[in-house]
């Protein structure tokens, strides 16, 4: 088995979808960066690569049984194993895990690439490692973006367009006809006298088929209002207008 040395990990956790596990230009000095002292390095297949980077779905056991305590983590000058700890690469992209103890990849980082060349070079003249992909069908939706509606954002603009979502997704739950109608005039007022006719699916959907794709000057507009007044929304807006500097 391959292994990678002081290995520098950002963790991501929670995260199902590959575009929210930042690449190293997107790290921010108030995240929290550990050293990787030993772990694992497997090569698999793209399937099993995207299927990892792109789900919380369980990790197939014997891929874990492999690595079972063959990671370390460095704290406060002391070695502490991680039960499945590992980096993961298809030859194209590269990935590093910690399940914490669980079945599913839990904490997902980038590498900085310097170790990414690492990974590549070493990983070239190897065979893949072949493990069970387990059946799955990726599934998009408002709270799940698919990637071509985040493709070309910045960090920030991918977690303000995802509160974006957050807040029309709630707006949705209402059901208010008049609410609805006054964001989506708020967001096209040249539509006002045919925004006033729609019922409220037709709203909606309107407003959210016309917010889903790009992100502009509007769209910030447009969120920053829907979640005045809201204590989790308006925390989550703060905390993208804080300067974040690497």
């Amino acid at each position: 088995m391959l292994y990678l040395h002081d290995i520098w990990v950002n963790w991501f956790e929670g995260e199902e979808n590959g575009y929210n596990v930042c690449h190293f230009h997107e790290w921010r000095k108030d995240d929290q960066v550990e050293l990787l002292d030993q772990v694992p390095l497997l090569k698999v297949s793209s399937a099993l690569f995207h299927y990892i980077e792109n789900s919380l779905s369980e990790i197939p056991q014997s891929l874990l049984d492999s690595v079972y305590q063959k990671a370390y983590i460095r704290k406060n000058h002391e070695r502490i194993p991680l039960d499945y700890g590992f980096v993961v690469t298809d030859g194209k992209g590269i990935l590093a895990v910690d399940t914490l103890g669980y079945n599913i990849p839990i904490r997902k980082s980038r590498l900085i690439p310097r170790q990414e060349q690492l990974v590549y070079e070493m990983a070239a003249g190897q065979q893949e490692e072949t493990y069970p992909l387990p059946p799955y069908e990726k599934e998009y939706h408002i709270l799940s973006p698919a990637p071509e509606l985040m493709s070309g954002l910045t960090r920030k603009e991918r977690q303000l367009k995802q509160l974006l979502f957050m807040a029309l997704d709630q707006l949705y739950s209402t059901k208010n006809v008049a609410e609805v109608r006054y964001w989506y005039t708020e967001w096209a007022p040249h539509k006002y006298p045919l925004i006033q006719q729609m019922s409220f699916d037709e709203a909606w959907c309107q407003l959210y088929e016309e917010t889903k794709h790009g992100w502009s000057e509007k769209h910030v507009q447009l969120c920053e209002k829907l979640v005045k007044g809201q204590p989790f929304f308006e925390k989550l807006w703060e905390i993208e207008q804080e300067p974040h500097v690497k």
